[in-house]
């Protein structure tokens, strides 16, 4: 990948200020009342919104979109919209730290979608860190089982079903972007995926107005802060970084938001959690390590957030 100059910003400072925007989203999450299908919603909807100067120029090549690569891109959007509901409702359940170890296994599910639907091989070696790592995953759900929390593994297994979610997305983004940009892409996708979180609050009657000022504010950050200063700031290190140094923001949220959520929320881990983290995150490193990027396209960064 060719690099164009030097970051202004040392890129360590860059990847801590990403790691910690995008940390934040689950506390935010947890710090709001109002239903995950709402926050999630609103979230898309102002990003969406927030792109528009950006997206005008693209009319022409919005107006070439194809009725299949339509049908792809709401499928996409679709995917997008049930991540964010398993995943945002993993945190009614479950702790911070599990539900973003979970999470944390978005490149590995990519993987396993690239093998089942186009035939992508990986390296042995990379499979050793798959196995460490979802040792580390039947650690943290049994860990709920024998701590007799049905919640918690119902939010485990939230967060999981979410990750998948998301595999699809993204890997549906990887073919769709070789035939427009980035930022086309994203913008359908957010727009599509609101308007489903929007039908389904309307099939389910909840609320979409009414909510105090703390949560329009609460909305507007995991637009903002998440988005911009997380996915956002990643895929614009990608000019003076390579791809292996900002991939390491998978392995920094999790602790990141783990931090957060113990000084925040007061939230601790057990023995059992702890356990099972370490091994996720031993087999995340193990599989980012040997895994084979050279002859595959990257898969795009979670959410598809476009390089502006």
């Amino acid at each position: 990948m060719i690099k164009s100059g030097k970051a202004p910003i040392p890129v360590l400072i860059l990847l801590l200020i990403g790691i910690t925007a995008i940390s934040f989203s689950s506390i935010f999450v947890k710090w709001s009342e109002a239903p995950v299908s709402v926050q999630a919603m609103y979230r898309l909807f102002m990003t969406a919104f927030m792109m528009l100067p950006f997206v005008w120029r693209k009319a022409p090549e919005i107006k070439q979109i194809t009725p299949k690569q339509q049908g792809l891109l709401f499928l996409s959007g679709f995917m997008l919209a049930l991540h964010f509901l398993l995943w945002m409702g993993s945190l009614r359940y479950t702790s911070v730290a599990s539900s973003t170890l979970i999470l944390a296994l978005e490149p590995v599910f990519v993987m396993l979608g690239a093998y089942i639907w186009f035939k992508e091989r990986t390296s042995l070696s990379a499979l050793v860190g798959v196995a460490i790592a979802f040792m580390g995953i039947f650690l943290l759900m049994g860990a709920s089982r024998v701590s007799g929390s049905d919640a918690s593994f119902t939010g485990d297994m939230m967060s999981l079903l979410g990750t998948a979610a998301v595999a699809v997305h993204m890997l549906l983004g990887q073919s769709l972007m070789s035939r427009m940009s980035s930022l086309v892409y994203s913008w359908m996708v957010f727009l599509s995926a609101a308007m489903c979180l929007g039908v389904y609050n309307m099939a389910l009657g909840i609320p979409v107005t009414g909510y105090p000022a703390k949560e329009w504010g609460i909305f507007l950050l995991l637009a903002i802060v998440p988005t911009v200063f997380g996915h956002l700031l990643f895929n614009w290190m990608m000019r003076f970084s390579s791809a292996s140094v900002v991939s390491m923001s998978v392995l920094g949220e999790p602790v990141g938001a783990s931090l957060l959520a113990f000084i925040l929320l007061h939230e601790t881990m057990n023995a059992w959690q702890f356990a099972g983290g370490f091994f996720v995150m031993c087999g995340l490193i193990w599989f980012l390590r040997y895994k084979q990027p050279h002859s595959e396209p990257a898969p795009p960064m979670r959410e598809s957030v476009p390089q502006l």
